[in-house]
């Protein structure tokens, strides 16, 4: 007699796995998080606490981990994969000036592993709890024949607001802003075939190897999570006026610094980088040479030590300097508006 259980899904395990979710989840939730027990859906309140919008516009953004998912998996850690897919959305609603609300996370899998999903999720609360955004909803797809053993997938969805007069859509960009880098964390998520080739290929070492240049192993390297910059770009557009001093804002991902920020300059607008103006970290140096890459495959695949670009006006950039200075904020001024 056939079940489900000798199809690939056992419901019971599944049981357990959800079953450890709450308490994790739950310490992402703040009081506009209402209560559905039992319910289909997640709801978040609009309005509440000392939350009042004039003109509200819902932000929403989605996107994945990528094959930094095939290093976790390689390397045998999960803990922190969630962190980066919280990330990549979170840094992209804040770029027009919108504060994230909750968040949504969907995991596949070839079959249940309560272990392994209870340490992806952490990551993902982590990184919730980072960026103050709630985790309400999810779902766990097992899928038997789909992917393989050791496999997984993620996919994460943010939904943030901004008022409508204060969204930042690059309009008030013009020649002469002054581009402030703000420093990543590493690859964050983004370079990860390239990168994996490298390493498994050029180098032929293993994700467990040591390597003396970075003073790690190579996991340890690969796998450090994606700087989450809600709160700092919070605080700034607290204290500097969104489109009258912060003209926009890019995250960077894959295509690199010059084809994010060109995604927000219209009119023949371009950002001129000025040559060595930033650190760029060691592993960037170590991947370029270990892989033979080109100078200018590197700038277009990886972040290459930028994660977050602010084009400030020009006569204000020096207050947004000190603000940066204040919090003990690195950043480099790498070019302007041409």
């Amino acid at each position: 007699m056939l079940t489900y259980k000798s199809a690939g899904v056992d419901l019971d395990v599944y049981a357990e796995s959800m079953a450890r979710l709450p308490g994790l989840v739950s310490r992402t939730f703040s009081d506009r998080v209402m209560r559905l027990d039992g319910g289909f859906a997640g709801l978040f309140s609009l309005f509440g606490g000392d939350k009042r919008y004039t003109a509200p516009v819902l932000v929403s953004c989605t996107d994945g981990v990528g094959t930094k998912l095939k290093v976790a998996c390689m390397a045998g850690r999960h803990s922190t994969v969630g962190i980066d897919l919280v990330a990549m959305s979170v840094n992209d609603a804040i770029c027009c000036g919108a504060e994230p609300l909750f968040f949504l996370d969907y995991v596949a899998m070839p079959k249940d592993a309560p272990d392994l999903l209870e340490q992806i999720v952490s990551g993902i609360v982590a990184g919730c709890v980072d960026a103050g955004a709630a985790l309400i909803g999810g779902e766990t797809a097992i899928l038997p024949d789909i992917y393989q053993a050791g496999d997984y997938d993620l996919a994460g969805f943010c939904v943030g607001v901004a008022e409508r007069d204060k969204i930042i859509d690059g309009r008030a960009i013009r020649k002469g802003d002054v581009a402030i880098a703000l420093p990543s964390s590493g690859l964050h998520s983004n370079g990860y075939s390239l990168a994996r080739k490298i390493v498994l290929e050029a180098a032929g070492l293993q994700f467990d190897s040591y390597v003396d240049e970075l003073g790690q192993t190579v996991a340890d390297v690969l796998l450090e999570p994606t700087r989450i910059y809600v709160k700092l770009v919070k605080e700034l557009l607290a204290s500097f006026d969104a489109n009258v001093t912060i003209h926009g804002i890019a995250h960077i991902t894959g295509g690199g610094l010059v084809e994010n920020v060109s995604r927000l300059l219209k009119g023949g607008l371009k950002l001129s980088v000025t040559e060595n103006s930033w650190q760029v970290p060691k592993v960037f140096e170590w991947l370029e040479r270990t892989g033979n890459v080109e100078s200018g495959e590197m700038a277009r695949v990886f972040n290459m030590g930028v994660g977050l670009v602010l084009l400030v006006e020009r006569d204000k950039a020096s207050e947004i300097e000190k603000f940066l200075d204040t919090k003990n904020e690195k950043y480099w001024v790498i070019g302007e508006i041409v």
